[in-house]
């Protein structure tokens, strides 16, 4: 099985690059859907996560009001490294499985598991191959506005918790330029799986 890590910055693109390789026939697995089930009442981090950050990020159904938790954390890097040092070794060892799981059946497959934070966390060595989707800055800022409803000042605060695209992508094996339109992206990005496929006969 082959490995993939794809990683990027605040709606960069990944999404739009890891949906393409599923629909390709690799395996997807998502960091962020992973956290949200881990963070979800009942999930493992969940517990950890109210008695460090209290009761006022809970929704009124008593869920994890991500905005919340997100708005303090993001403001504050002393309280982000709290936050991942309770959830990131609980995705890692549920993302760890899924691909256990799936080489059982699946000796020849590609596993790609997509993760914004996959270098800054070292991560990334945990992969065969590293792709990156990159586009500009400013780009990132109207379109996490625009997806997530954040303001400008919510958007930079999150980017600035990032490394800079152009230092993730010099790590990268593959680059998708996420900087076009979604056509342009998504035949980048079927070019590339051919490119990983053949690595993999």
């Amino acid at each position: 099985m082959l490995r993939v890590g794809l990683t990027g910055g605040l709606a960069s693109g990944k999404s739009l690059v890891g949906r393409t390789l599923a629909e390709l026939g690799c395996y997807l697995i998502q960091a962020d859907q992973v956290g949200r089930q881990v963070q979800a009442k009942g999930g493992e981090a969940y517990a950890p996560i109210v008695a460090e950050f209290g009761d006022t990020i809970l929704g009124a159904d008593g869920e994890i009001d991500r905005r919340k938790l997100g708005a303090d954390v993001f403001a504050h890097p002393e309280r982000l490294a709290k936050l991942n040092a309770i959830v990131h070794p609980i995705v890692v060892a549920k993302r760890q499985q899924l691909e256990r799981d799936y080489l059982a059946t699946h000796p020849q497959g590609i596993a790609v598991t997509e993760a914004a934070i996959l270098v800054e966390t070292g991560a990334y060595r945990d992969f065969d191959r590293l792709i990156v989707a990159a586009c500009r800055p400013e780009q990132q800022i109207e379109r996490a506005m625009a997806r997530d409803g954040l303001t400008e000042e919510e958007v930079r605060n999150r980017m600035e918790r990032q490394l800079p695209l152009e230092r993730k992508a010099a790590l990268a094996d593959y680059v998708i330029d996420t900087s076009g339109s979604e056509a342009q992206t998504v035949e980048q990005t079927r070019a590339l799986y051919r490119t990983l496929r053949s690595l993999h006969v």
